[in-house]
């Protein structure tokens, strides 16, 4: 027997109206707080996850900037030596790096994204629990002033059966995609044609950087005489 269809359910519900109303209010309350025990676990799970995955993310893409300020100090270099096919090929290095490094800040921002969120879940899961066993104390007093009473005594029910309160399906929904695309899969192949084409858009941006670091370190000796 589930009580809880997922997370949205879980948080969507009136857990107290819930208990009320169910025959055996006692044991609606025990299997909602194995439930959501159980819930607590699959979304503390996937928090640490993502918090992994965006800490992973973060030093990668520190990494690939610190590559892009390299091939960019040695694109200079080379300019200022008149090696421009030398500066052209650093130029390029440093163009892979710096989209590498933009594709780890959006995983990175996706998976902080993802933290939040968790941590919101855990928050709202938790409020429910402490509300349920809340529950299951007043329901206990309850029955121990109505036996002491000598009222209608109300039967304990017996311990649910295993695998009540097994693990949702919600976990399916908070997999962490860990790590960064190493590119098309296996027999993935571009046709030649578009290849070439994206390799002469990629030759026609290197120049215009080319051409641009020129001017800039031009412009820059042009400065040095007249501020002496």
């Amino acid at each position: 027997m589930r009580i809880f269809t997922g997370l949205a359910h879980i948080l969507n519900a009136d857990t107290d109206a819930m208990v009320d109303t169910a025959a055996d209010s006692e044991r609606m309350a025990r299997l909602m707080a194995q439930e959501l025990e159980d819930m607590l676990v699959e979304i503390k799970a996937s928090c640490a996850a993502a918090m992994a995955a965006r800490a992973r993310a973060q030093r990668a893409m520190d990494g690939a900037r610190a590559e892009a300020g390299q091939w960019d100090e040695r694109a200079r270099l080379a300019v200022q030596k008149r090696r421009d096919q030398l500066a052209r090929e650093a130029l390029v290095h440093r163009r892979r790096y710096t989209d590498r490094a933009e594709a780890l800040a959006k995983e990175a921002a996706e998976s902080d994204a993802l933290v939040r969120r968790c941590q919101d879940d855990m928050e709202q899961v938790e409020g429910k629990l402490s509300a349920v066993r809340e529950k299951q104390r007043l329901l206990l007093e309850r029955r121990i002033r109505a036996r002491r009473e000598g009222g209608p005594q109300v039967a304990t029910p017996p311990p649910p059966a295993a695998g009540v309160g097994a693990p949702s399906d919600v976990a399916a929904d908070r997999v962490v995609r860990v790590g960064v695309e190493a590119g098309p899969a296996a027999g993935e192949r571009e046709p030649q044609l578009e290849q070439e084409f994206e390799r002469l858009a990629t030759d026609e941006d290197v120049e215009k950087e080319l051409q641009a670091l020129k001017d800039a370190i031009a412009h820059k000796g042009d400065e040095g005489p007249a501020s002496q």
